[in-house]
């Protein structure tokens, strides 16, 4: 399954490419039934290294990417617009932002920019390096980040980018309502130097601080409301990042081309080649030789691990897999979250929903290990955040059934499906993305197991839906779609109010609840940069989401690559690419 993608920081930005993969036995809804069902040899993932072992010599050699997807990227190739997975992956090589983070994602001084934060942590100060540029040769300066801010805080910004930490600048709030030409708290100092101070001060500062500047000078003449449709995003989009895009086939292939004059050094690879490959031909396309790089689903690990010409790398991955309910809608005008949807409203019924599924079986049978059962929203590649002591909804049919009949969803007229409290057909439409060969049978085994407990699921529309048409239909709340399965990519910052406040545009569920607020804000708040302090409020939130299920998680991931053995200097980071600069190839042509 594609990642829907949130985060805001990291050069990277990262997201999973990781598909739903094949069940080797999907003639049964349910992996753990029949006679012949067995439980399949497990993945050892502490096996894989995280980066690639060839230490030979560098050549002056291409690479090419394989952008496993069996659908097109949108194409929406810009840092503060793009929303998907697919995109992400053509832009991680073109766009990156000013600061690095350490291995504990926090912000360090190793990017473009380097950084001071005020002694009351109100304010930071980053002052671009000279020798950064943008692809067209200018140099990048503070007025480009401060540029940034003005777009994504405009009131005709049609983005998502605008969240919490955005809202908490000064005077955003009069910016982003019409009433200030500037905001207050983005100030440039010179060409290469600018501060931003917010109201309060914020731990996230140094993890979630948007730091990825816009090219003023390229982008400046564009309308804010038509920047994310408009050519010099879509077809000419310019960055700083280590390549440059020369060619674009919509939605197929890029090429990239090397930018000698990146701030780092000139990028050891000459080009990169990014072609989309459908998931089911990813490994054969490694084997051939005809890409040099690609995610490798579950359903085709067997058949990786015995390529001799490619190397297995990977780590858990900055995500989670997840069933949403649909609780309300957007109020566009409002820029908020509306919980008035009264179908999903009694949290019994929610309940009932988690505990009927089997996440254990799926992540064994259908994933061999490579998926393990989700606990909570915050994913354990935040350790220092994520609550491996709370129980996640572990598989319990009598438990639902219970919490049904609490909730009043009895069977009345013995067909073997519960109606409402009200006496009346409870149908759900459940909407399901497309990508990969097991989709289908998961959808479907869900759905079994949901109707063992008395519950009538059917697909929306009785088939899957496209990636980009999907999320669309997510996004507009569309009244067809009662429940939805999907993926988070989390970005690296341990704040969560851009997916889950009720002014977050992400917060697809449209969950609106008063103790979220407040743990959020209290998660981000002066206090919070006690660690003590800011782990027990993630703690109780978590356990606030558990309780309350605007959303099921249903699966952490372990995120599997396969290299070229030509390959060299790759290494994988919270299930991504850490550094394409530092990429190169020893040999002219890929091994086959």
């Amino acid at each position: 399954m594609k990642l829907k993608k949130y985060s805001k920081v990291l050069s990277t930005l990262a997201v999973s490419a990781l598909l739903l993969a094949a069940c080797s036995d999907s003639s049964s809804s349910d992996p753990g039934k029949g006679k012949t069902a067995k439980k399949p040899e497990q993945v050892d993932t502490a096996a894989f290294p995280a980066k690639v072992s060839n230490d030979k010599a560098d050549v002056d050699g291409s690479l090419t990417y394989g952008l496993v997807s069996d659908t097109p990227f949108e194409g929406v190739l810009n840092l503060a617009f793009y929303a998907g997975q697919p995109d992400y992956e053509v832009l991680q090589f073109f766009e990156e932002s000013l600061l690095s983070t350490d291995d504990n994602w926090v912000y360090d001084q190793d990017g473009a920019a380097t950084y001071e934060l005020s002694n009351d942590n109100k304010t930071i100060t980053i002052k671009i390096k000279d020798n950064v540029k943008w692809h067209d040769g200018n140099p990048v300066t503070a007025e480009d980040l401060e540029y940034a801010y003005l777009v994504i805080g405009s009131p005709k910004y049609k983005g998502v980018r605008y969240d919490s930490q955005f809202q908490l600048v000064e005077g955003m709030e009069a910016y982003h309502a019409g009433k200030a030409d500037k905001i207050s708290g983005v100030k440039v100092i010179d060409e290469k130097t600018i501060s931003i101070t917010q109201t309060q001060a914020n731990p996230s500062m140094l993890t979630g601080l948007w730091t990825t500047p816009l090219n003023k000078k390229y982008l400046g003449d564009v309308p804010v409301d038509q920047l994310e449709k408009s050519e010099k995003i879509r077809k000419n989009p310019i960055g700083f990042g280590p390549f440059k895009v020369k060619k674009i086939v919509p939605g197929e292939a890029v090429e990239f081309e090397r930018f000698d004059d990146y701030w780092k050094g000139k990028p050891k690879l000459s080009s990169v080649s990014l072609k989309v490959v459908n998931p089911q031909v990813a490994v054969a396309s490694l084997e051939k030789g005809d890409i040099d790089f690609a995610v490798v689903s579950a359903d085709q690990y067997d058949q990786a691990k015995a390529l001799k010409n490619i190397e297995l790398v990977g780590t858990v991955d900055l995500a989670y897999s997840y069933i949403g309910f649909k609780l309300g809608h957007w109020d566009a005008d409002k820029s908020t979250a509306v919980m008035d949807n009264p179908k999903f409203a009694d949290k019994k019924l929610r309940q009932a929903f988690a505990y009927a599924i089997n996440n254990k079986e799926v992540g064994e049978r259908m994933y061999k290990g490579l998926r393990f059962p989700a606990n909570s929203v915050v994913p354990p590649s935040f350790p220092e955040y994520h609550n491996k002591d709370m129980k996640g909804y572990e598989y319990d049919p009598e438990k639902a059934k219970q919490l049904l009949d609490e909730a009043g969803y009895k069977d009345t007229n013995d067909d073997g499906l519960r109606e409402d409290p009200n006496g009346k057909e409870f149908k759900i439409n459940f909407a399901s993305m497309s990508g990969g060969d097991i989709q289908e049978p998961l959808t479907k085994y869900y759905i079994q197991q949901w109707k063992d407990v008395g519950l009538d699921v059917e697909m929306l529309e009785g088939r899957l839906h496209e990636f980009n048409s999907f999320y669309e239909r997510v996004e507009k709340d569309d009244p067809k779609i009662d429940i939805y399965m999907g993926a988070w990519g989390t970005g690296s910052d341990p704040d969560p109010s851009g997916l889950w406040a009720t002014t977050a545009p992400f917060n697809y569920p449209r969950w609106v609840n008063k103790e979220n607020e407040e743990l959020l804000k209290k998660g981000i708040s002066p206090e919070a940069f006690d660690m003590e302090f800011r782990k027990d409020v993630y703690n109780q939130w978590q356990e606030l989401v558990h309780e309350e299920v605007p959303v099921i998680p249903t699966l952490f991931r372990y995120s599997l690559s396969g290299a070229n053995k030509r390959v060299k200097g790759l290494k994988i980071k919270g299930g991504q690419v850490e550094d394409w600069y530092e990429v190169a190839v020893t040999a002219d042509t890929p091994e086959k």
